[in-house]
């Protein structure tokens, strides 16, 4: 990894600013191979260095998977409510860039949410080019009509206020209310706009997939660390 200063390191992953960096290098807080470190403008590579005996956290760029739960938006603003970031650990906002959610869930939507600080793995996940697989489970308020198979495969919907029909989507009816779709867009409340197409309002939705990662066993609200692709 490229060397950078203390101050630098500090403040890009989070731990404070870099006026106050100078405070915590003379508190000795901050080692490199067992030396405390007492100049903030040496530099290191950041994956060299502990803060408070702990190495550097992810020091090449958060990657997670958060199991999001109903009732938390995907934003940064604390005006709508509580965010998926009440949920993380607090240094991921402070990063430079800030982990952000790759795409977004509906507050009341849950299920596998991913959160970077990387811009180019959100790029690449979010991209249409890209047609990454998003598997939801769904649940309507009525009986789901045999033919909307048919419908959403074919390749022609057209969603309310759009010009451009949805891609071939896979339906699969679970059971009479129930349903599994696989999608490779991402438009603005598509799955609830799909199905109310059909005038159907969907009363639960579960992301269970997303690309290649599931949830496994991880529980709602609760977040695990991903290795780098």
């Amino acid at each position: 990894m490229t060397p950078r200063r203390i101050d630098q390191i500090l403040a890009n992953f989070g731990y404070c600013s870099r006026s106050e960096a100078r405070h915590w290098v003379r508190a000795g807080r901050v080692t490199a191979g067992g030396e405390i470190i007492t100049v903030a403008d040496r530099k290191f590579s950041p994956d060299a260095i502990c803060v408070d005996g702990e190495p550097v956290e992810c020091p090449n760029g958060v990657l997670a998977l958060l199991n999001k739960p109903a009732g938390y938006v995907c934003s940064h603003d604390a005006g709508e409510g509580p965010t998926i970031y009440d949920l993380l650990p607090t240094r991921w906002r402070k990063r430079n860039p800030a982990a952000t959610s790759v795409g977004r869930l509906d507050k009341d939507t849950t299920g596998v949410l991913l959160v970077t600080d990387l811009g180019e793995l959100v790029q690449r996940w979010t991209s249409p080019k890209h047609k990454v697989a998003k598997v939801y489970e769904v649940t309507v308020h009525a009986d789901i009509p045999p033919n909307l198979v048919a419908a959403f495969a074919a390749g022609t919907l057209m969603l309310e206020g759009e010009d451009k029909p949805c891609l071939p989507a896979r339906l699969e009816i679970v059971s009479a209310r129930e349903a599994r779709l696989e999608l490779t867009e991402g438009r603005y409340h598509q799955v609830k706009r799909m199905f109310a197409s059909a005038k159907l309002d969907v009363t639960r939705l579960h992301r269970s997939r997303f690309g290649d990662f599931e949830l496994d066993d991880l529980p709602p609200g609760q977040w695990r660390l991903l290795p780098m692709p």
